[in-house]
């Protein structure tokens, strides 16, 4: 298991029950070990943050970006989460709310091609 704040895992839960439109959308098509039989799990605490969606036997993180994430301050905070992330030996895919609304498939290949190469 990977190290996490416990202060985290209430917001968390709260986070999963609030979901996105393109959260939902993606996690009806990667739940229930639809991506190479592998477990994602969503909001998922991970060091000092929470995750969108996390893979463990794939070291995979899924984030998907609001407009908010296109904001330079916001940039620059992703980029730190990021390299933290990688110093956990986990590889982080961004994906844009509109990118998974509107090219599902796109995105959904792209994850099972990261998934298949850290398998």
């Amino acid at each position: 298991m990977e190290p996490y704040r416990k202060i985290l895992k209430e917001p968390a839960r709260a986070l999963r029950t609030g979901m996105t439109d393109a959260e939902q959308v993606l996690w009806q098509r990667i739940r229930r070990k639809q991506i190479q039989n592998v477990q994602f799990y969503r909001q998922k605490p991970l060091l000092a943050f929470i995750v969108d969606f996390y893979c463990p036997a794939a070291k995979l993180v899924v984030e998907l970006d609001g407009s908010q994430h296109f904001e330079t301050g916001h940039q620059a905070k992703d980029r730190a989460r990021d390299a933290a992330l990688a110093g956990l030996s986990l590889r982080v895919l961004r994906f844009d709310d509109r990118q998974v609304l509107l090219e599902t498939d796109a995105v959904l290949a792209a994850i099972d091609e990261a998934v298949t190469g850290r398998m």
